[in-house]
This record gives structure tokens, C-alpha cells and sequence, in this order.
């Protein structure tokens, strides 16, 4: 009586399946190394110039302009101001960053030109090091450039609004949209809470509005008690 032929399958086959499962262990452990090695904190460094440029930006043009619109109602009044304030935050960024950026440059130089001078370093890898420190110019433009695209939210949101509450009302919502941007955006790329960060920025930003708001009023109403 002739036997029936055993059909064994590649695929379960002990070697085979020994094999794709060595595999598959390597390809873990290589993801697992990668996210172990990849340090999000890293991003810390552009993100900082980046997203607190548009932020400032943002929450300074958007509260100077109400602030001058609690005394002044006019469109002109508010768009200058926050002209104004979009042009000399820009200037104050770009400068500020350039002369922080500077220093941590010549700091570090410095230290390189030390252990050159001193040997304790090899000349490949102190250049390397060397093209890894960072651009006082493009660091002073990346901030300027943030700080302009948060300060036009504002500006836009109000120049097409006739009705001074209208105008309000729109500038208050297009600036808590962007902060819920910012705040989400910053929260993802820094793989931190989303929820969390961005509710954090929203109501910064909300009580950064109210309060130059309510005391611009309040300074405006005395003058205007005082000089009646």
C-alpha cells in the first residue's frame, strides 16, 4: 500500500520559520534603537525660534491692538498700531536672536580653538563640530519671519471689518485659531501632550488680550475722568 506523500510548506518549515522570526526580532530592536537614539528635545532648538517667534508675534500685535482699540475705535487707529507692532517685534526679534545666537557661537568657538590649541581634540572631528554651530543670520531671520507670519493673523482679521465690535469680535476669533494652531503644531512635533499644550497656549493667550484689553480701558477711562 503506498503511503500518502507529506507536502511541507515553506513557510512552515522550523528553519524558515526560526529565520523570519530572528528577522522580525532584529527589526524591532533596530525601531526600538531608533526612537531611543532619535532625541526629540533636538528639535527644541528650531522649534523655540520658530513656533515662539509666531507666537509673540501673534499675541503681541493681537493685544496692542486691543489695547489701543479699548480708547480708540477707529479701523486706522488699530491697523497702524498693529503695523507698528509687527515691524518693531520683527526688528526686536531678528537683533535679539542674532546677538543670543553670537554669543553661544563665539562661546563655542572658543572652547574648539582651546582644544585645538591643546590637542585633547582631532581636526576632523572639531570641524565637524564646527559646521554643526548654528547661524547667528538665519536664526535672526527665521525669527523675524515667524514673528511677521503670527503678527499678520491679526492684522488681516481686522482690516476688512468696518464695525468696531465685528472687528473685535473676528480678531479675537482668527487669533485663538492660530493659537490652537501653534499650540497643536508644537505639541506634535515635540511629541508632547496635544490636548494639554494646547489649551495652555489658547488661554495664555486669552489672558494675555483681556488684560492689556481691561487696563488700556481702565487707564483710558481715568484720563479721560481727569481731563473733563
Amino acid at each position: 500500500m503506498a503511503s500518502t506523500p507529506t507536502t511541507i510548506h515553506n513557510s512552515d518549515h522550523p528553519t524558515i520559520k526560526q529565520n523570519k522570526l530572528e528577522v522580525e526580532s532584529q527589526l524591532q530592536t533596530q525601531e526600538a534603537n531608533d526612537e531611543v537614539v532619535f532625541d526629540y528635545a533636538k528639535r527644541g532648538q528650531w522649534l523655540r525660534a520658530g513656533l515662539l517667534g509666531a507666537n509673540d508675534g501673534l499675541l503681541s500685535t493681537s493685544s496692542l491692538m486691543m489695547g489701543v482699540g479699548a480708547v480708540r475705535e477707529d479701523l486706522k487707529t488699530m491697523v497702524l498700531s498693529g503695523v507698528a507692532g509687527l515691524v518693531a517685534g520683527a526688528c526686536s526679534m531678528a537683533i535679539g536672536e542674532f546677538v543670543s545666537v553670537s554669543s553661544q557661537y563665539d562661546i563655542q568657538m572658543s572652547q574648539i580653538k582651546r582644544e585645538i590649541k591643546n590637542g585633547w581634540s582631532n581636526c576632523q572631528e572639531l570641524q565637524a563640530r564646527k559646521n554643526e554651530l548654528p547661524s547667528p543670520t538665519k536664526a535672526a531671520v527665521a525669527s523675524a519671519s515667524a514673528f511677521v507670519v503670527g503678527a499678520a493673523v491679526p492684522l488681516l482679521a481686522a482690516t476688512f471689518v468696518s464695525s468696531y465690535r465685528g472687528r473685535l469680535a473676528v480678531m479675537v476669533a482668527a487669533v485663538s485659531m492660530a493659537l490652537v494652531g501653534f499650540g497643536g503644531l508644537s505639541a506634535v512635533l515635540g511629541r508632547a501632550p496635544l490636548m494639554k499644550s494646547t489649551i495652555r497656549v489658547l488661554v495664555g493667550g486669552w489672558v494675555a488680550m483681556g488684560v492689556t484689553y481691561g487696563f488700556t480701558k481702565a487707564i483710558g477711562s481715568t484720563a479721560l475722568l481727569i481731563n473733563t
